[in-house]
């Protein structure tokens, strides 16, 4: 059961309010560089992102938005920081988000000026709260960049907002600690209704960050809170985006092919290893929802994976193939994956 947010719109994708998962990235090309960073941005709509961030450091950046809005169809987060300007530059140019930490974006009046400006486009505010940017107060007050000090900026951040009449606001506090993550989400999704955009900050290199990104992220949506994500990686950011959508896959909320595999095991008569890296590689172009097994045991293949909609299972020399936990065909070990994706286009067909 999911927690009830309201739903902002950007760029045309709902966020919030019972909405699906939507999965952000950001770009890490130079904004005033349009030509690439829109190559990039493109390459994770692809990809399967949903909306894109792009960091806007100075007015080059800010201006750069508008040749981006024209290039691209993608809904664009415009990053700020400091300057409240280059967010009032950033919506000028159609940006469809502004990402800012109101507690360092200037004064109440500056911040009037970015609401009266997002308003009279209908252009929605993140306030995104980091461990590394928190209020001194708020430091002295808990101590440190506890769960508790992100949570009550990020709400400070809202009251700031409201306090200006404008509610078309998401809320995001990030830690490099998985732990103070949940905690501090957790606490924001008991105190208020806004919609929550989940993730883990500096998380890491792909393995370590794809990780910390599934035990943080997943733990909040199983629990039914989040309403969009970003994995955080040190790496190209398509492959956020592949980490983004085996996590929501996994907590039973994205769309697409899962693979399951068996570990390997003294029964296994077959490089089980390279079949599933294979099959795992081929399955990234199906946008079907299909449970796909890739088992090394043929005695207990069929058995174990019964889920699955349909799957192989390897023996001495030759294999099996099985759907919905029933054998359907024999085949030799060389021809079981090609065997294995005809009956999965057979399947989509259906």
């Amino acid at each position: 059961m999911r927690t009830e947010t309201k739903r902002i719109v950007v760029g045309g994708v709902p966020v919030g309010g019972g909405a699906a998962i939507a999965i952000q990235s950001m770009t890490n090309t130079d904004t005033r560089d349009v030509r690439a960073t829109a190559a990039q941005i493109e390459g994770l709509l692809s990809a399967g992102c949903n909306i894109v961030r792009c960091a806007v450091p100075d007015m080059e950046a800010a201006r750069a938005l508008g040749e981006l809005k024209r290039l691209t169809k993608a809904p664009l987060v415009a990053d700020i920081h400091f300057d409240y300007r280059l967010a009032i530059e950033s919506v000028r140019q159609g940006a469809d988000k502004i990402r800012i930490n109101p507690g360092n974006i200037g004064g109440p009046d500056r911040i009037k000026a970015v609401v009266d400006a997002c308003r009279e486009r209908g252009v929605p505010i993140r306030v995104g709260v980091n461990g590394g940017s928190l209020e001194r107060e708020l430091l002295h007050k808990y101590g440190g960049p506890t769960a508790r000090a992100l949570a009550e900026s990020a709400l400070k951040g809202a009251e700031l907002l409201m306090s200006h009449g404008f509610e078309d606001i998401c809320l995001s506090v990030k830690s490099s600690s998985v732990k103070k993550t949940i905690e501090a989400f957790r606490i924001l999704a008991a105190k208020c209704d806004f919609p929550l955009h989940l993730g883990v900050t500096e998380a890491g290199t792909s393995y370590q960050g794809a990780i910390k990104n599934a035990v943080g992220i997943g733990a909040l949506l199983c629990d039914g809170i989040g309403d969009t994500i970003r994995v955080s990686l040190t790496d190209e950011p398509v492959e956020e985006i592949r980490a983004a959508k085996a996590i929501l896959r996994a907590c039973g909320l994205g769309r697409g092919p899962e693979i399951i595999s068996c570990p390997t095991c003294g029964r296994c008569r077959v490089d089980l290893i390279t079949i599933a890296n294979e099959v795992e590689r081929r399955l990234e172009g199906y946008d079907a929802d299909l449970k796909v097994a890739v088992m090394g045991c043929a005695v207990n293949g069929p058995g174990e994976a019964r889920e699955a909609d349909v799957g192989i299972a390897g023996g001495d020399g030759e294999g099996i193939l099985f759907r919905a936990g029933k054998i359907i065909a024999k085949a030799p070990q060389g021809e079981l994956v090609a065997r294995l994706f005809s009956e999965i286009d057979d399947i989509c067909k259906e």
